[in-house]
C-alpha cells in the first residue's frame, strides 16, 4: 500500500511537470518567450553553464589564491560559459574580506572566454558592504554580480538590489532563497533592469520556471542549482542555464551547447554520463582532484554549520574521508567512461 502511495504521488509531481512544459511550449508559440541571451559589458554570453567556484585551501584551511587561478583556467579551456564565486557552495560565510579581495583578484587575473560572476552578500547583508564588493567587481571587469536574496518584504528587496545595481551597473543574477515568490521576482525584475536571469532555490525550479517565464515574457533568464542534476529537463522547460560544481562543468556546457544547436539526442547522452558519474560516492568533491586541478590535500571552504547541524564548518573535508578505492573507481569511470567528452 505503501509503495502504491509513493507511486501516485511520483506519477502526480510528473504529471504537474508535463503539465508545465506543454505551458511553456505553448507560451514561446505565442511570442511571448523572449529567445534574446543577455551580453555582458565586455560582450560575453550570460546563458549556458556558471558553476559555483570551490574555493579551494591548503590543509591548513589557508587560502590558496593560485589554486584559484588554476580553477578559472581549468573552466576556460573547458570553453564553460562562466563562474560564479563566491555563494553557498564556496562557504562565502566563512570568508574574510581580505579573503574575498584576493579570490576576487585571483579570478579576474585570468584572462579567457569564461565570464566571471562576483558574490556580493555579505554577512547580515550589510547594503554599505555589498555595495563596496559591487563596486570592487566593476573595477575588476567582472561581467556581472549575484547575491542571494536578503529576509524582508519586497520593498525591502528591491532596495537592496537597487543599491546593489547604483554601485556597479553591472548586470546581476538573483539567488532566490527561503520563501521568495515568483510575484516578488517579477516585482524585482520590473523594478531593477540591470537584472537579467534568477538562479531559482526558493522552491522547485522545475514548478516554478513556467510561471516565472511567463510573467517576465521570457525577458529573466532562469538559472538553477542543485548540482545540475535535473538540467536537461530544465531545458525543456525553457532554462537558459545552470549553476552546477565545477567539476564536470565541461560536460554540462557541451551538454547546454548540443540542445541549443537542436542536437537533443546528443544533449540527452552528455547529460546522462554526467548523471552517471554524480552517482559515485565523493565524485563531485575528489573530481577536481582526480582531473589535476586541485592538490589531493587541498580543504574546500563550508558555510559555518547551522545550529543543531552536525559540527564540521570551515575546514572540513567536504562529503566525509574518501577511500583509495573510491578514488580509484573516480578515476576509472573518467578514462574509461568520461574521457572523450572531456574538454579542459
Amino acid at each position: 500500500m505503501k509503495r502504491n502511495i509513493g507511486m501516485m504521488k511520483d506519477r502526480r509531481k510528473f504529471l504537474q511537470v508535463a503539465g508545465a512544459s506543454l505551458g511553456v511550449l505553448a507560451a514561446a508559440s505565442q511570442g511571448t518567450m523572449a529567445a534574446t541571451i543577455a551580453k555582458s559589458p565586455n560582450g560575453k554570453s550570460l546563458a549556458g553553464v556558471f558553476p559555483i567556484g570551490w574555493t579551494p585551501c591548503k590543509p591548513d584551511n589557508a587560502f590558496d589564491p593560485d589554486a584559484m587561478v588554476k580553477q578559472q583556467q581549468f573552466l576556460n579551456r573547458g570553453k564553460v560559459a562562466g563562474m560564479a564565486w563566491p555563494q553557498n557552495a564556496s562557504g562565502w560565510q566563512s570568508l574574510t574580506p581580505e579573503e574575498w579581495h584576493a579570490g576576487a583578484e585571483a579570478l579576474a587575473s585570468v584572462k579567457g572566454d569564461t565570464a566571471l560572476v562576483l558574490g556580493v552578500q555579505t554577512t547580515g547583508f550589510n547594503t554599505a558592504n555589498s555595495q563596496a564588493y559591487a563596486k570592487k567587481a566593476k573595477s575588476l571587469n567582472a561581467d556581472g554580480i549575484i547575491s542571494l536574496t536578503p529576509t524582508g518584504s519586497d520593498a525591502e528587496i528591491i532596495e537592496y538590489f537597487k543599491a546593489l545595481s547604483d554601485a556597479s551597473g553591472l548586470p546581476i543574477m538573483v539567488q532566490a532563497v527561503g520563501n521568495v515568490s515568483i510575484d516578488t521576482l517579477v516585482a524585482l525584475a520590473t523594478a531593477v533592469p540591470t537584472i537579467m536571469a534568477v538562479k531559482d532555490e526558493a522552491g522547485d525550479p522545475l514548478e516554478r520556471a513556467p510561471t516565472l517565464l511567463q510573467k517576465t515574457g521570457g525577458k529573466l533568464e532562469d538559472f538553477s542549482g542543485g548540482g545540475g542534476m535535473s538540467f536537461f529537463p530544465e531545458l525543456e522547460l525553457g532554462f537558459l542555464g545552470t549553476c552546477p560544481y565545477t567539476g564536470l562543468a565541461d560536460v554540462l556546457q557541451a551538454c547546454f551547447n548540443s540542445y541549443r544547436a537542436g542536437r537533443k539526442r546528443e544533449a540527452y547522452d552528455s547529460f546522462g554520463r554526467f548523471l552517471a558519474f554524480n552517482a559515485l560516492p565523493h565524485a563531485n568533491e575528489y573530481v577536481m582532484k582526480a582531473r589535476g586541478i586541485f592538490a589531493d590535500d587541498a580543504v574546500m571552504r563550508s558555510n559555518p554549520a547551522a545550529p543543531g547541524a552536525p559540527a564540521g564548518g570551515g575546514g572540513r573535508r567536504r562529503g566525509g574521508q574518501i577511500t583509495d578505492a573510491q578514488k580509484a573507481e573516480i578515476h576509472t569511470a573518467l578514462d574509461t567512461y568520461l574521457k572523450p567528452f572531456l574538454v579542459a
